[in-house]
């Protein structure tokens, strides 16, 4: 099993950038279809983007980020890294790192509802204002 602890979050201005990470413990996040989730007060979860790390680092985006998010690992800390730009108030959400073993990878993130995978973090506050 992989442990996943989300980190980065904060209260950013329209038009500024954060990065998110997620750092993974208990196995190597190369194994893993992984994705950045996001989520409101009353709504569903959503897929922001996703990348297949077990198979060719194939990268998928919602149609709302795409251009602005940037979705890559580092192997060597073992930590999948989300970089948000040009960043709007209705990025503002609880943003969640996810895994799985396996996936397919355009439905982790245009599923409804939300792409079953394995494993979950805790999530981060992102605030744009």
């Amino acid at each position: 099993d992989v442990q996943l602890v989300e980190s980065g979050g904060g209260s950013v201005q329209v038009g500024g950038s954060l990065r998110l990470s997620c750092v993974a413990s208990g196995d190597t996040i190369g194994r893993y279809c992984m994705g950045w989730f996001r989520q409101i007060p009353g709504k569903e979860r959503e897929g922001v983007a996703a990348v297949d790390n077990a198979s060719d680092g194939t990268t998928h985006y919602a149609d709302s980020v795409k251009g602005r998010f940037t979705i890559f690992q580092d192997t060597a800390d073992n930590t999948l890294n989300l970089t948000m730009n040009s960043l709007k108030p209705e990025d503002t959400a609880v943003y969640y790192c996810a895994a799985a073993s396996g996936c397919v990878l355009d439905l982790v993130v245009t599923a409804k509802p939300t792409y079953p995978l394995d494993y979950w973090g805790k999530g981060t506050q992102v605030t744009v204002s």
